[in-house]
């Protein structure tokens, strides 16, 4: 798979996950992941990605200052139901690297390891997305805000002609790097910006 270069840059979210330990998945129960697979899993980069994969890195760092993040420990919850806008986008970025799933998640083993529950949508509250340590109640509450990173100028533009049915490979390439551009201001040079990302008192 060949990706713009910036995705290796973007910094990795560690997280550790007691039931890959346990069915022996990873020795240690230590999960690397990366932007790319966020990508891999909703199969675009885009600002919504962008955003999700950035909320997440900052709700985890909040929450588990003390070591890393319990994967499958954390109950993720949205504002929005789960087909409205981009939510559903989120969401599944945001479970990926927490382990939260929705009715069809894992039921458990042995009584422990339960991820099915973890990620609810339509749950009122003032910001756009709430992490919450199952163990703690410590809960982190986020919205971002891709418009307050400026996209490339030409990039309306170029959109509409790349989208055109005849356009050729090179309008749909150049397109493809200004929309790639845009992601790369926010996950690198943005990525601890607090007006991309919020914290919602």
């Amino acid at each position: 798979m060949r990706t713009p270069a910036f995705f290796d840059a973007v910094p990795a979210i560690v997280v550790h996950d007691a039931l890959a330990q346990a069915l022996g998945a990873a020795a240690d129960g230590v999960i690397e992941y990366r932007y790319s697979d966020a990508v891999k899993l909703t199969g675009h980069s885009c600002p919504t990605v962008a955003g999700a994969y950035l909320m997440t890195r900052t709700a985890l760092a909040r929450l588990y200052a003390d070591g890393p993040p319990r994967r499958g420990d954390v109950r993720v919850e949205l504002r929005r139901q789960l087909d409205e806008g981009v939510a559903g986008v989120i969401g599944s970025v945001a479970g990926l690297i927490t382990g939260a799933a929705n009715e069809g998640g894992f039921k458990g083993l042995a009584d422990r390891f339960t991820r099915q529950g973890q990620l609810r949508f339509g749950v009122p509250m003032a910001g756009e997305i709430r992490f919450t340590r199952v163990d703690t109640g410590q809960s982190v509450e986020l919205t971002h805000h891709p418009q307050a990173v400026r996209r490339p100028s030409a990039l309306k533009s170029l959109f509409q002609e790349a989208m055109a049915p005849a356009a050729d490979a090179a309008t749909r390439r150049a397109f493809a790097e200004g929309w790639q551009d845009w992601v790369h201001a926010m996950l690198i040079e943005h990525a601890d910006d607090p007006v991309l990302i919020e914290l919602v008192a």
